[in-house]
């Protein structure tokens, strides 16, 4: 704290550059929210950029719209940038058009949080500034999957996918699939713990020791491509679903409440994020997902969103997933 009050100390004011006080008030109460310290001249970069988000935020928030948005730890940095750190670099292509699911065909529940079920879920990660959410979503739907079957729930090895995956069409910290994933931990014979082969956020050389495996993968069931009742027959029936759909500028700085967006694609080609469907419910009438993301607990409704259900909302029924374990 002291080293940020001495840099504010140092700033000129901000009258001689033509921001509002009140503006670079709100940015640097954020920046001591966040422990953020720049040089001179990116303060002033991030300051813009800052106020930019911050009335984008608010101007989104007077409107009549089914979520609220909010400054977070994204908040000073553009969309371009965000893209490049925390998504893929390139859509991956979802190939499973034509899925090995069947849906069970019995009565499904109006709801279901499988958080509330049991000690099925592991608490929210962080990603970090590796565009690894694919290892994430993996690791969720393994995780769950296993204590579901087993009653242990053990947090498993993001870093072995980001490591040793890539023969399986995974690029590291530039994306892959949790299909593909899943396809790796079946063919490898195993993923290891978090705790023995920890999270870098950065692509390293694989070092996975099969003898230390603590979760393994007997069958990879892909949902039908679009099959967005299959999702919910699958979550409702069996457990979670990874899934993957593409972000856009608004999503970001989610808050709270059903996401929707009228920017975003539906299509396969177009996805970027994966991400877990944990459950789905229902809010004034507009059906929704509960979904696990990678971007820490600070993030969103603690470190989870709800995004509409029924309508293929940004591609999220593009390629879904889960193992057999």
């Amino acid at each position: 704290m002291k080293t940020l009050l001495l840099f504010f100390a140092l700033l000129p004011a901000a009258s001689a550059f033509h921001l509002s006080e009140r503006d670079e008030f709100h940015f640097k109460s954020w920046m001591a929210q966040y422990n953020r310290v720049y040089s001179i001249q990116e303060y002033y970069e991030r300051l813009q950029i800052f106020t930019e988000n911050k009335m984008r935020v608010d101007k989104h928030n007077e409107g009549n719209h089914s979520f609220t948005m909010a400054l977070n730890q994204f908040s000073d940095m553009t969309f371009n940038e965000f893209k490049k750190s925390f998504l893929w670099s390139e859509p991956q292509n979802c190939s499973a058009t034509k899925g090995n699911y069947f849906s069970s065909n019995a009565p499904l529940p109006d709801s279901i949080d499988w958080r509330k079920k049991g000690n099925y879920v592991t608490d929210v990660k962080d990603q970090g500034g590796c565009g690894s959410c694919w290892t994430f979503s993996t690791t969720g739907c393994l995780e769950s999957v296993t204590a579901i079957n087993t009653g242990k729930l053990v947090p498993l090895s993001e870093q072995q996918l980001v490591d040793c995956a890539q023969d399986f069409n995974n690029h590291g910290c530039d994306g892959g699939l949790p299909s593909q994933a899943f396809e790796y931990i079946m063919y490898s014979k195993g993923l290891m713990t978090e705790e023995d082969y920890p999270y870098t956020a950065y692509e390293d050389t694989c070092v996975y020791k099969p003898e230390q495996a603590a979760a393994f993968v007997k069958e990879v069931m892909n949902i039908t491509a679009y099959d967005e009742m299959g999702m919910v027959d699958a979550v409702a029936t069996r457990n979670p679903v990874s899934l993957a759909f593409e972000v856009t500028g608004d999503f970001m700085q989610y808050s709270e409440g059903v996401y929707t967006s009228t920017e975003c694609h539906k299509t396969t080609d177009k996805v970027n994020h994966a991400v877990l469907a944990v459950g789905y419910g229902e809010e004034n009438g507009t059906p929704y997902w509960i979904v696990k993301n990678s971007w820490g607990s600070g993030w969103g409704i603690g470190g989870y969103f709800l995004i509409e259900r029924g309508k293929n909302m940004c591609g999220l029924a593009a390629c879904s997933s889960f193992p057999v374990v």
